[in-house]
């Protein structure tokens, strides 16, 4: 399913009329099972129609799971109720959308999207609000003793990354956010290249609402100027409008190439000498950037990737597949090879998992903290290692010691596809323990 499903007003309709609310402030999907056991209500959050990152595809799944789980009678006897909420990517739409999943009485926020960590947090926190499965990108999601993160967030991501390129880059230049949290990104990230003895990247700070990038760019392009070079960019939805700016840098100043030919081939092994190879990490170059960029023509063919899950095409997601096919089926919002879309999947069955273990005729949010607390074993089916919240799971790295999910993997742009490069999970944790 890609953006070229159905998009015509009777599918609107059909959607609308199915409960997949617009994002719009807060809104609740119709629920459609009985019983005797009490309704579960959860809260999935998000920012739509920013000027920055949107993610609406995350609250588009979590209503999709709705509908799916609903449809059998619900989550262990109980209808799920979802609430969505328009975050707005700003401090003042997180703390609103904390206030209604307190004032709604959510016994959890799911799979959820959100950048001002410390502003919905700290809410969530005194009302006894589990945290499960939110994007990772913030610190707070990694520290909060009520948050229980099912990937390595961006800290996982660049680590990796710096791993993924030590081997394949002589010299690096990473552009990045000039913001407090994108002032952490070098040391991640070198601290992967050192794994295997590599020298640190060049750090060319960044705006991350930059309209273009052909200062950064042309540092970025200097900086890893000879054969076996890579130019890695960590700049969100900016991502795109960086290596396009990178792209029109002019001929004559870039021999070697870039774009499509400076991404050092499919193979990923740098094709003719000197080519400049791009790079990236997943959440700010995905399937759904590339489709929209040409493909197989994209300025991404060839980019080596890290990412938290496995490939799109891995059998492991035909579940979340199946139930977008059937529950999803007219929006366009949920697309299977978006990371948002995938987080919000894995962070909805981890809550099935538990309240299915609790086996009770009511569920309270201390009760989902509690059974994640005391380790709780959830199978995400290959998604994921099996993730488990109980102390001695936890890294324990600084400043980011709730992490218990310390696996990436690493892929390349193929014909227009993000495929292995190698298979399987790459561990980071003692990458992530050696960060200074």
């Amino acid at each position: 399913m890609t953006g070229r499903r159905l998009t015509s007003l009777l599918a609107y309709v059909t959607a609308t009329a199915a409960g997949a609310s617009l994002l719009t402030g807060c809104g609740a999907l119709p629920g459609t099972v009985g019983g005797s056991r009490e309704p579960l209500t959860v809260m999935t959050w998000a920012p739509d129609r920013t000027k920055a990152t949107n993610m609406p595809g995350m609250p588009a799944m979590a209503q999709a799971f709705a509908r799916w789980v609903n449809s059998s009678g619900g989550i262990d006897g109980h209808e799920l109720r979802v609430l969505t909420c328009n975050e707005r990517n700003t401090s003042e739409g997180a703390a609103d959308c904390a206030r209604q999943a307190i004032d709604q009485k959510a016994v959890a926020v799911v799979g959820s999207y959100s950048q001002h960590g410390r502003d919905f947090m700290n809410a969530l926190e005194a009302a006894g609000i589990p945290y499960v499965g939110g994007y990772g990108v913030t610190d707070d999601e990694f520290t909060s003793p009520l948050s229980y993160p099912v990937n390595g967030g961006q800290a996982s991501l660049v680590a990796g990354h710096g791993m993924q390129l030590a081997g394949v880059c002589d010299k690096v230049a990473l552009v990045r956010p000039d913001t407090v949290d994108g002032d952490r990104l070098p040391s991640l990230l070198d601290s992967g290249l050192r794994r295997a003895k590599h020298g640190g990247a060049l750090d060319i700070p960044a705006a991350e609402d930059a309209a273009e990038y052909t200062r950064q760019a042309g540092r970025a392009r200097s900086g890893a100027k000879g054969a076996g070079g890579c130019v890695t960019a960590v700049l969100g939805e900016r991502t795109q409008t960086f290596f396009d700016s990178f792209r029109r840098l002019p001929e004559e100043k870039r021999r070697g190439g870039s774009g499509r030919d400076g991404t050092g081939g499919q193979d990923g092994k740098g094709g003719k000498g000197g080519h400049v190879r791009i790079s990236s990490v997943l959440g700010s170059v995905d399937q759904p950037v590339i489709d929209r960029t040409g493909g197989a023509h994209s300025p991404f063919e060839g980019a080596f990737v890290t990412g938290w899950y496995p490939e799109a095409n891995d059998k492991s997601w035909a579940p979340m597949r199946k139930v977008i096919r059937e529950h999803a089926f007219v929006d366009n919002r949920v697309d299977p090879a978006d990371t948002g879309v995938q987080t919000t999947w894995i962070a909805y069955t981890v809550l099935k998992r538990v309240v299915e273990a609790l086996d009770r005729d009511r569920i309270t949010a201390t009760e989902i903290a509690h059974a994640l607390d005391r380790g709780e074993r959830i199978d995400t089916g290959g998604l994921t290692p099996a993730l488990r919240w109980k102390y001695a799971d936890l890294l324990g790295a600084s400043g980011f010691p709730r992490i218990v999910n310390h696996q990436v993997t690493f892929q390349v742009v193929r014909q227009g596809q993000l495929v292995a490069q190698k298979p399987g999970f790459v561990d980071v944790g003692e990458t992530l323990l050696s960060v200074t």
